[in-house]
């Protein structure tokens, strides 16, 4: 019985390692925009503050590999851009890119 528990627990575990490695780059992109505070300066739909440009439909304006490149440095693709450079990750670049992209 003690030995079904533990293989049960273990089976529980796996599948829950294997599900959150298998999100989506652009799910992951979304929390990354939440957690990072992208909505304190952009809005998308109705959540945010509009003191950026709105991102609702940057992905139908804007590549993602363009994206990936403002994402690593603004200032590279428009040099009066008020936007600040990221301390991102080259998964977190990705990831935001991907969720912009989704943005149509």
């Amino acid at each position: 019985m003690r030995r079904a528990g533990g293989l049960a627990l273990a089976l529980v575990l796996a599948v829950m390692i294997a599900s959150s490695g298998a999100q989506e780059p652009s799910e992951m992109g979304k929390r990354y925009f939440m957690n990072n505070g992208c909505y304190g300066c952009h809005t998308v739909g109705k959540m945010g503050t509009p003191i950026g440009p709105d991102l609702s439909r940057v992905g139908a304006k804007y590549s993602r590999a363009y994206m990936e490149r403002w994402l690593r440095d603004p200032s590279s693709q428009r040099p009066n851009a008020h936007m600040p450079v990221l301390e991102l990750g080259e998964d977190q670049v990705k990831a935001l890119a991907a969720f912009l992209a989704s943005l149509r």
